[in-house]
């Protein structure tokens, strides 16, 4: 049951990260081309994230599930 949880978590992070990705594109196209700074800031995140062990995304997540495996939570 708990890797059910865990993979539940995996995929909202997926979502989420998707979605600003997504959101920032479409905004980049009709309304201002510097709405590609929030992709570019979610990228690095992305980049530096295996080797801080810290992503905000989990971060979050870690706190709203408390009941499940924690990730990524900096040790």
């Amino acid at each position: 049951m708990e890797t059910n949880r865990t993979h539940i978590k995996i995929r909202l992070h997926d979502a989420i990260v998707g979605a600003l990705y997504g959101v920032s594109v479409i905004l980049a196209f009709t309304l201002n081309i510097q709405w590609l700074y929030m992709a570019a800031a979610v990228a690095i995140l992305q980049l530096i994230s295996p080797v801080t062990k810290f992503c905000p995304v989990y971060f979050i997540l870690n706190k709203l599930m408390p009941d499940s495996e924690p990730i990524q939570n900096g040790k």
